[in-house]
């Protein structure tokens, strides 16, 4: 078992049934070990006794864990530890009730998506190398375009056919300027295609016949004829972005972040940003107007006055 500094003979034994019994891993057991050290130190300090510890008292105890800067996801380990322990005294009857039942750890924030600022999807998106295979240079590019023109995911994306058919996912309908896709839960919408989104795709179709195979209905194929995949999808573009000089792993749905991020900015028409991703509920895209500040303090922060530090 992992050596601990903890002195506990409850605990001990707590650490002895884990290994023996449930037969935890030793880094397991030694993350397990430090959450017990840090009951006996709130126990000490409080003071109160291991088998006295009521519900106000784990409360408090993740409250501070927090403030002192400890991680959501390590408190809510420490306290699913803790959890267990006081779970295994009260089969033996040695507690009469569990204290840290109900007990949660702060919420973890949703991290922000990452987009790509302006200037690097602009670039990324205008790169054509200057070797290599023009087939693939004329596809990369047209996905590129759809992604971050469109705002379209992964999988709406490789779902597109060449026309439309009763059995297509998808397919882009040049006429009159717009891709119907199948989104999540089978969901169908349109979304507007721009002139830089068109004209890669007709610059695509012009050459596409040569690499896919008879037959195939797939608007995107590999090297080998066939429905391009996601994982082909994303070698190709973190390759590419690493050709176009982004200084950042560059992946399908950042791309999508990127369209949704810039189209606020420019428009503030939250409404219409969701239409266009898709989103069933608004909520989810009032992510974006987070980011749409983030980029707006940096204006802020950048050009006004009063903001100036010292």
């Amino acid at each position: 078992m992992a050596d601990t500094p903890v002195r506990d003979d409850d605990i001990r034994r707590h650490l002895v049934h884990l290994e023996v019994e449930r037969r935890l891993a030793p880094r397991t057991l030694a993350m397990y070990g430090e959450a017990f050290e840090r009951l006996r130190e709130f126990t000490d300090t409080h003071p109160v006794a291991l088998r006295e510890v009521q519900v106000h008292h784990a409360r408090r105890w993740a409250a501070q864990m927090h403030s002192r800067g400890l991680a959501s996801r390590s408190i809510a380990i420490v306290l699913s530890a803790w959890r267990g322990l006081y779970r295994w005294l009260g089969r033996d009857g040695l507690v009469p009730l569990n204290p840290v039942d109900g007990v949660r750890a702060p919420k973890v924030g949703k991290p922000l998506p990452k987009a790509l600022p302006v200037d690097q999807a602009m670039a990324l998106a205008d790169h054509h190398p200057e070797a290599g295979n023009p087939l693939l240079d004329a596809r990369d590019h047209c996905i590129i375009e759809l992604l971050y023109g469109c705002g379209l995911r992964v999988g709406e994306l490789i779902g597109l056919d060449v026309g439309a058919s009763a059995k297509a996912a998808g397919w882009i309908d040049a006429s009159d300027t717009t891709a119907h896709v199948l989104g999540k839960g089978s969901k169908r919408r349109s979304v507007p295609v721009g002139a830089s989104a068109l004209k890669a795709l007709q610059g695509w179709l012009a050459v596409r016949e040569q690499l896919a195979d008879p037959g195939e209905p797939a608007l995107f194929v590999s090297n080998r004829g066939t429905r391009l995949t996601p994982s082909q999808l994303r070698s190709r573009l973190k390759q590419r972005a690493i050709q176009a000089g982004v200084p950042t792993h560059v992946h399908p749905h950042m791309l999508r972040h990127s369209f949704a991020s810039h189209l606020l900015q420019s428009s503030g028409d939250l409404r219409a940003v969701q239409e266009l991703l898709g989103h069933a509920n608004i909520t989810t895209t009032q992510v974006y107007t987070r980011l749409d500040f983030g980029h707006l303090s940096k204006v802020y922060d950048a050009a006004h006055p009063r903001a100036k530090r010292k």
